[in-house]
């Protein structure tokens, strides 16, 4: 499986931007996309996640409420809808598969770069 978040960029503070997450030899069923970031000089952090066959949400804390996770009509797609951006959202984005529900994220696609302008 390999899997691929784009969309990421420079965008000033109270903006939105949108990251897809896309796997390629496969299409998600009985699996959990995450979304994770790291800011520079910081470990790695959980944003968000979905299961996608009855798509539930779960979501960080400092991202709820302003981050939406959600599927794509291709069923290899999902996506991270973020707004209201702050400055402190600054990171790598990666998306991550938890395939058949492990409970662990063993699939991983490189980062996209977004970073929010104060």
């Amino acid at each position: 499986v390999q899997l691929q978040a784009s969309g990421g960029g420079l965008v000033q503070a109270g903006g939105s931007l949108r990251l897809s997450c896309a796997a390629s030899g496969r299409t998600f069923s009985n699996d959990r996309v995450g979304w994770f970031r790291r800011a520079p000089g910081k470990e790695r952090e959980f944003v968000g996640s979905i299961t996608w066959i009855t798509g539930y949400t779960y979501y960080a804390d400092s991202v709820k409420g302003r981050f939406t996770i959600s599927r794509g009509n291709a069923k290899n797609t999902a996506f991270l809808q973020m707004n209201s951006l702050k400055p402190e959202d600054t990171a790598v984005y990666y998306c991550a598969l938890d395939q058949g529900l492990s409970g662990r994220f063993s699939y991983w696609g490189r980062g996209t770069l977004v970073t929010v302008s104060s």
